[in-house]
């Protein structure tokens, strides 16, 4: 056997496979390696856009949460104002209800004073009779001297 007809007959065996390779083999590994390769683009793109939208949610929550916080906040010095006007409106009313029971008060001791003055008057004036009587020693009639008995209770 020649060396040299060996050594041509491989190189067409070589380049034979290597065609062969090239046309049925590679193709369809090249294309699993591209879609592998677009598979794992698409899944560090999806994770970095996951990245960005949990980033942006952080934000929203974060903007809503410290909302929440300012509307809370706001509410509550609401209702203290709120609690304070009803308290000042609960003094007034009771400082107002305090006078008028105070009026009250007054006018019926002054009523009770002047209705006492009356009776003091009207038991003075029995005592005034009955003691003149007694100096007098005689009746006192107290019909016909009805005017000077009057004189007498205002002037007490």
């Amino acid at each position: 056997m020649n060396l040299n007809a060996t050594l041509i007959a491989q190189f067409v065996v070589f380049f034979i496979l290597a065609g062969f390779t090239m046309k049925f083999v590679w193709p369809p590994l090249i294309n699993a390696l591209d879609e592998r390769a677009k598979k794992i683009a698409d899944g560090l793109a999806a994770a970095d856009r996951g990245k960005a939208d949990l980033a942006a949610a952080e934000k929203r929550v974060q903007a809503e949460l410290a909302s929440a916080r300012d509307e809370g906040q706001k509410r509550i010095g609401d209702a203290e104002k709120r609690a304070q006007l009803i308290i000042e409106e609960a003094k007034k009313t009771a400082a107002e209800e305090a006078v008028r029971i105070i009026a009250n008060a007054k006018a019926e001791a002054e009523q009770q004073v002047t209705k006492a003055r009356e009776e003091l008057r009207g038991e003075v004036a029995t005592l005034a009779v009955k003691g003149a009587e007694h100096i007098l020693k005689r009746e006192v009639n107290a019909a016909a001297h009805a005017d000077l008995l009057n004189q007498l209770k205002t002037e007490l």
